[in-house]
């Protein structure tokens, strides 16, 4: 019989002896993963971990899930995208004028070492959510405001009751197009769906009322398990559309054979690729996972080339602090092209702009006009 999933989560591996029970660690290794844990927390579960190659130190799937040293490294940010700055409601940002954008909650299904909210994530619930009437009045207020996006952590993670309270506030409000979940829950812990009718039913029910867009983070082909495939296809039949957004990581995706694989797999199910983003300079984040600039543009462009025609419609870019930027390609050896994809500041909407980058550079600072 398959174990629950709320069982599952309950049972997830969260401290090192746990992780020495399944993985092969020396002592060394287990003094420096409880260093880290300390900081940055571990949650995984035992289907997230049953897709490890426990016998490969450079396993993609364990290098998105096992603590390393790498992220004890000096430099990055805690907040990337200036997400402090855009708080108008505690829990609730404001940067881009048709969206607003809502962390439900702290707590994920599994931690992902390369999260950009590393900050917060299973850690400070300072900047959660804690006064849903009032972001729906500052919606109601705000008729510019055509979509709201329930993110977190992971927006699933919430229950079905505070899920359905969500939908009621927002459903409701006639300004408003569609509503987003962001949550890797399809992709680590698909059992939240599969077997919880009743989630499936909100959805289905307040649907009907605004389209529902589910935006996950499918970064791997080894993810598009049978399971996440179904957990999607329940999703879709529930009459929501299922989007994605991958992250570029070194020694996970860094392949344009493997980068393609993964969008034609998305397509395959019903997914519809949506961005290829570059890893952000998080603090316990940027000196593992970042690929630069021009590496990353030449592993997109060799991945387009082996994509369906669906596929292809996937943008590259990054969420600055002053918007979405795509990331065109090269106009020199050491010059890229950019563009301003969704913007925070009117004079940059649409903008094109090119930027001089070195060969490790993997961000852009403050952009001047």
């Amino acid at each position: 019989m398959e174990e629950n999933w709320k069982d599952m989560l309950k049972n997830s591996i969260r401290d090192v002896e746990q992780l020495r029970k399944v993985l092969a660690l020396s002592e060394e290794e287990a003094r420096q993963m409880g260093e880290i844990i300390e900081r940055y927390p571990l949650c995984v579960n035992s289907y997230y971990l049953s897709l490890i190659d426990k016998d490969d130190p450079k396993d993609p799937i364990r290098k998105m899930c096992i603590p390393e040293i790498q992220e004890f490294s000096e430099g990055g940010q805690a907040d990337t995208s200036g997400e402090a700055d855009n708080t108008v409601v505690q829990g609730m940002q404001h940067k881009y004028k048709q969206t607003a954008l809502i962390l439900s909650t702290n707590q994920c299904a599994m931690y992902c070492r390369h999260c950009f909210r590393k900050r917060m994530v299973g850690a400070s619930s300072d900047e959660v959510a804690r006064q849903l009437p009032v972001m729906a009045d500052y919606v109601r207020r705000h008729t510019e405001i055509n979509n709201v996006l329930i993110s977190g952590g992971d927006a699933f993670l919430n229950s079905n009751e505070t899920i359905e309270k969500y939908l009621q506030y927002f459903t409701g409000i006639p300004t408003l197009d569609f509503i987003r979940f962001g949550t890797r829950i399809p992709v680590v812990l698909p059992q939240r769906i599969l077997q919880d009718s009743e989630l499936l039913g909100i959805l289905e029910t307040y649907g009907k009322r605004r389209q529902i867009i589910i935006v996950t983070q499918f970064n791997h082909p080894r993810e598009l398990t049978p399971e996440a495939v179904r957990a999607v296809g329940m999703l879709r039949a529930a009459g929501c559309i299922v989007r994605n957004q991958t992250v570029l990581l070194k020694g996970v995706n860094d392949d344009a054979e493997v980068l393609a694989r993964l969008m034609n797999g998305l397509v395959a199910c019903g997914i519809i690729p949506y961005y290829i983003f570059q890893c952000r300079p998080v603090a316990g984040v940027q000196n593992q996972f970042q690929v630069p600039f021009l590496r990353g543009i030449e592993i997109v462009e060799d991945a387009r080339k082996q994509m369906n025609g669906q596929a292809k419609s996937v943008r590259y870019a990054m969420s600055h602090p002053t918007g979405k930027i795509e990331i065109l390609g090269r106009t020199g050896p050491n010059q890229m092209l950019f563009k301003y994809h969704q913007a925070k500041y009117q004079q940059d909407h649409g903008r094109v702009f090119t930027r001089d980058v070195d060969d490790a550079q993997c961000w852009l600072g403050e952009i001047t006009r």
